[in-house]
């Protein structure tokens, strides 16, 4: 009876030991990739000290014990834990992807189209294309702004850590401070700001006449049931219908299509329908990378995909020097994946402001700003199009008419157009005991306004 039960225990924990391992071998292209990604973008597209970096944003859970190598020849990161690794690679005018099922000499073939971006020297250009910035008195306290932006960048007091933080008023930047290690320069990481960039990329494409967002999504894999009543608007507005899980801190949907998944787009599209189209909100990261999919499909070649994001948007905007990264597929990873300067953040801020005007010239279809303002119907009037809005007051300091770009761990855009009013905070904040408090940081903005 005794080695019945010693045998039948051994065997348990055989079984325990098995499951836990099998386990950890699905986390570790997570726990692997996570740095190697981060770590290749921000040296090779933000020009980063990699030391400082691991300090600051990769220094939790099992990340912090990830060993990461860097060749700078290659441009190119491996990071390695336990029996696992993972390496990214930097492509000029592409940035950073990590390899999966994708050939790095291959990939190293792809050329940025030559056409695509404007060479200029912004420094020699008026605000908003350049960064010349007039000197006008919009009414606003800059003493009282100068000193809010040392208490959030330099001493911390609203929690996170502030890389970057620009206000824009009356559409002039009146306040501008970056911390140590960053400068108008730096091209910063947007996380999930890239969705609202997903949205002006749409929206020309609309004004072009090459995308229809009423109109179904009309994927192959969708027509022999129910996802084929999904339209690109059920999309945009978080309302497909299809399962997800946006939980960034396990394994999860969105984490396994970043750092295991060579094809972003596909694996949200493979998701199994839980809801009826358009009848329940949730976020996911899965729907922005079906609609960037989507768009893609519009080109009869990836060049003149990549050139239209540039020629019609970026370079229309003053951000010539912005990476819209891609997936190992080409796909531009329209869930989480800009690096844009500030300034940059700031300019898209003011497109939105603006209705969808930029230096005088319309770039968004007119009434966009509008649509995308427009609550999705489940959302409880917390979500618009690739936006979240402060109808329901989420930020009781601010308007409800403040609409606002939302990024993983600290990237916001704030829109207010009742105040005429832009605030960029770009930075490290984790939650949730160090996250930032926005709320006081924007009443006190606010507070500075005249009248």
């Amino acid at each position: 009876m005794k080695k019945r039960f010693f045998y039948a225990a051994g065997l348990a924990f055989l079984a325990g030991i098995t499951w836990c391992i099998f386990y950890l071998n699905t986390l570790l292209p997570i726990i692997t990739g996570y740095p190697a990604k981060y770590l290749c973008s921000a040296v090779f597209i933000s020009h980063r000290n990699p030391a400082a970096v691991e300090a600051s944003e990769l220094d939790f859970s099992f990340i912090r014990y990830v060993t990461s190598t860097i060749n700078y020849r290659e441009k190119s990161v491996t990071s390695r834990f336990l029996w696992g690794h993972s390496t990214a690679v930097y492509r000029e005018g592409f940035g950073s992807m990590l390899l999966r099922d994708a050939d790095e000499g291959a990939l190293k073939k792809t050329k940025s189209p030559p056409s695509a971006r404007i060479r200029c020297n912004q420094d020699t250009i008026a605000w908003p294309a350049g960064n010349i910035i007039p000197a006008a008195n919009t009414g606003i306290d800059r003493k009282a702004l100068l000193n809010i932006a040392n208490r959030l960048v330099v001493h911390r007091k609203y929690n996170g850590r502030a890389f970057a933080l620009i206000v824009v008023h009356k559409g002039i930047p009146v306040a501008e401070q970056y911390d140590s290690g960053f400068n108008a320069k730096t091209r910063f990481l947007s996380w999930s700001v890239a969705k609202s960039f997903t949205n002006a990329l749409a929206g020309i494409m609309v004004k072009d006449g090459l995308l229809n967002i009423d109109q179904r999504a009309n994927i192959p894999a969708w027509k022999a049931d129910d996802r084929n009543k999904i339209t690109i608007n059920d999309l945009i507005q978080m309302q497909s219908g299809l399962r997800w899980n946006e939980d960034y801190g396990n394994r999860s949907d969105v984490t396994l299509m970043l750092y295991r998944s060579a094809d972003f787009a596909r694996f949200a599209i493979e998701q199994p329908l839980e809801y009826p189209a358009g009848s329940h909100w949730y976020y996911s990261s899965g729907s922005a990378n079906i609609v960037s999919y989507l768009m893609r499909r519009q080109f009869n070649n990836d060049s003149a995909y990549y050139a239209y994001t540039h020629t019609r948007f970026f370079d229309k905007t003053g951000m010539p020097d912005a990476i819209f990264e891609t997936d190992p597929s080409g796909t531009l990873v329209g869930s989480s994946y800009i690096y844009a300067t500030a300034r940059d953040y700031a300019r898209f801020g003011l497109l939105y402001l603006w209705d969808g005007m930029f230096n005088g010239e319309r770039i968004l279809p007119e009434g966009w700003a509008g649509y995308t303002t427009t609550p999705a119907s489940h959302s409880d009037g917390n979500y618009g199009a690739f936006f979240w809005l402060n109808k329901g007051k989420h930020y009781p300091s601010a308007p409800a008419d403040m609409y606002y770009c939302n990024g993983h761990e600290g990237q916001r855009i704030f829109i207010i157009p009742s105040r005429d009013l832009v605030v960029v905070i770009l930075g490290y904040s984790p939650k949730p005991d160090r996250q930032m408090n926005f709320d006081q940081l924007l009443k006190d903005i606010l507070g500075t306004l005249p009248g």
